[in-house]
């Protein structure tokens, strides 16, 4: 009993973590659709063609609250594809707080933040040169549209309603999942990941896809442990968006859409994360 109710703690504060990012989304998003000025639209699509870059290197930062809010923006048609990628791929969720806290982690902290960092702006500059080439364009959602909050309402209510409804989403995520990777162990998912082979990038990136920050926990101190390869770690945590893929779902209703981003993000993760151990970088 006392174990679960850790864990039904820890999946709470882990939501109150990303609650700031989630509102700061939603008010910049309600703003926009309901304030903004043509310069402003302007702006945001000037900043669109540098986005990869920006969010590859807003994304690096602890925690997954920015890959839940980007998640939010996609969906509004804010951003694009290859942005969201790139702030997905450069989430590291607790894995830069637990290296910093290890005293064998520091020396892999910078090599872990260039690597993801780099895999992000790579890959988003490229997904989107492609859906450009294919003229693959997001069709902005209202958000709005039959949730109950109206336009007279002006702009922060609606997004404390916005924030609150993904947050709960959030919190039975959360709980769900902690419970499922607290009862199956990290002793049977390092003999699952297969140590030493060359299988591990695929498959660590796989487990990374599971949206928990206990997953990033799980990968690091393997990593730290010795268990992974930094390639197969760089793949994990590259696939491991954090909540940024719950919300993704919860928010973009193009079911199809969601899958081919997560496709996506698997691929490359696993690509990057299988060249980095075939180069034998540690």
């Amino acid at each position: 009993m006392e174990e679960v109710l850790h864990e039904l703690l820890h999946a709470l504060i882990e939501t109150l973590k990303t609650v700031p990012f989630l509102f700061l989304a939603y008010l910049l998003m309600e703003f926009i659709e309901h304030k903004a000025s043509d310069k402003m639209e302007n702006a945001l699509k000037r900043i669109g063609k540098t986005g990869p870059a920006i969010g590859s290197a807003l994304g690096c930062i602890p925690q997954c609250g920015f890959s839940a809010s980007a998640s939010n923006l996609y969906t509004a048609g804010l951003i694009t594809e290859g942005t969201l990628i790139a702030v997905f791929l450069s989430t590291s969720d607790e894995a830069l707080p637990i290296l910093i806290s290890t005293a064998g982690g520091h020396s892999s902290i910078w090599k872990l933040i260039l690597c993801k960092v780099g895999i992000g702006i790579i890959s988003g500059f490229a997904i989107d040169f492609v859906l450009k080439r294919m003229r693959v364009q997001k069709v902005p959602i209202d958000m709005c549209k039959d949730c109950g909050c109206e336009e007279s309402e002006g702009v922060i209510k609606p997004s404390l309603l916005h924030t609150a409804k993904t947050s709960v989403f959030i919190l039975i995520v959360n709980i769900a999942l902690g419970l499922a990777i607290h009862f199956l162990g990290e002793e049977r998912l390092s003999y699952l990941l297969l140590s030493d082979s060359l299988v591990q990038p695929f498959i660590t990136a796989f487990v990374g896809l599971i949206p928990n920050c206990a997953v990033s926990v799980m990968l690091t101190n393997l990593y730290i442990e010795g268990a992974l390869s930094f390639g197969s770690a760089v793949a994990g945590l590259c696939a491991g968006a954090g909540m940024g893929l719950a919300v993704l779902f919860k928010a973009n209703k193009c079911k199809k859409e969601n899958i081919r981003i997560i496709t996506v993000l698997y691929c490359i993760s696993s690509i990057f994360g299988f060249i980095l151990m075939l180069c034998g970088v540690n």
